[in-house]
């Protein structure tokens, strides 16, 4: 019992000793009601024909009127220009290529 506790112990101290070597991480959303100074931050956010491309995947021209809102879209997360379910729920062909 006495060597699986000195066994934890050394285990413990070897994993520690590491923790004051890592370089420190920006961590988001600590203080969720001001954004932190350091935080990374989008100047520009270029959308070219490529982009245009994958958000109109499986979407025929000439586009409905209710697209028009990629036109203000940022760099902030749109579940419209990114895959969703596989199988029958794959209205727009993202997973046929694969």
């Amino acid at each position: 019992m006495q060597l699986r506790v000195q066994l934890l112990s050394l285990a413990t101290v070897a994993l520690l000793g590491g923790v004051g070597v890592a370089q420190a991480q920006f961590i988001a959303g600590v203080n969720s009601e001001q954004r932190p100074v350091d935080a990374p931050v989008i100047t520009q956010f270029v959308k070219d024909s490529d982009w245009y491309t994958r958000a109109l995947t499986g979407v025929e021209a000439p586009y409905p009127s209710s697209l028009q809102f990629l036109e203000d879209q940022g760099a902030w997360f749109n579940p419209f220009t990114r895959p969703g379910m596989p199988g029958p729920y794959d209205i727009r062909g993202w997973h046929a290529s694969e």
